[in-house]
């Protein structure tokens, strides 16, 4: 357990980071965190590990856009998350998933939906930077540069705080609220290729080759992006993990 103390700018909520790992199906970790609802005056931090694959959609996309046929046969298990965005492919080796919990009276809290992504897309930029990632570019309140597959697959469009390299996202966010704090989803890609997700949506033959290439130049992945300059170990998703979690602490 990682944890960083200090005073709170706005008082009376200590800026400690409680850092656990949450190993579970997708749908567990997506439903629930017990933690940070038992305890919400405090941050947190979820290392989430999720124990096999799954088609997780946003809060207002419809099972419908799953081919249920195609993602029966390939065994995955297909959820809806309770914040926005498309749908994502989560195995449990890539994207790296960490949720964060910030409880409202924190430094970091912000009444601004938006705005609130502000300080975490920052964060990722600089763990990113950590691992030799460069240029890396931190989206403003504002939505950034979108495929016409945006709503369709998380990594089809650059929202509020999420973080990409020369243009091309890398780590995807998300957020829900109740009235005691936000509860942000954090996805980092390793590798990307969009056509394991495609191939288990509901698409025409054209439709498919038209987002394959649409969304093959949209985001990309940590190990992607280093190549051969990668440090030995340096792209995996403990060292991804263990890269964020050193800047938590020391920010």
């Amino acid at each position: 357990m990682r944890r960083r103390t200090g005073r709170c700018q706005t008082g009376g909520v200590p800026e400690v980071w409680q850092v656990e790992e949450r190993t579970a199906a997708a749908s567990v970790l997506h439903e629930s965190w017990p933690a940070a609802e038992s305890r919400p005056v405090g941050r947190r931090i979820a290392v989430c590990r999720p124990t096999g694959d799954a088609v997780v959609l946003g809060s207002t996309q419809s099972p419908a856009v799953v081919d249920a046929k195609a993602a029966a046969s390939a065994g995955l298990a297909v959820l809806r998350r309770r914040s926005g965005g498309g749908a994502v492919l989560v195995t449990p080796e890539d994207p790296v998933w960490i949720d964060l919990w910030v409880p409202v009276g924190d430094a970091r809290w912000s009444a601004d939906v938006a705005v609130a992504f502000d300080w975490l897309g920052a964060t990722w930029a600089r763990a990113l930077g950590r691992l030799g990632l460069d240029p890396v570019e931190v989206q403003g309140p504002a939505p950034g540069l979108c495929t016409r597959w945006a709503s369709l697959v998380c990594f089809g469009g650059v929202g509020a705080g999420e973080v990409s390299l020369a243009g091309r996202k890398v780590v995807g966010l998300a957020q829900r609220r109740n009235r005691n704090g936000a509860w942000f989803h954090t996805a980092c890609v390793r590798h990307w290729d969009p056509s394991p997700l495609l191939d288990l949506l509901d698409l025409s033959p054209g439709e498919r080759a038209a987002a394959y290439d649409g969304l093959g130049a949209a985001a990309t992945g940590v190990a992607d992006a280093l190549g051969n300059s990668a440090p030995p170990g340096g792209t995996t998703a403990d060292a991804v993990t263990a890269a964020l979690l050193d800047e938590l602490a020391s920010s």
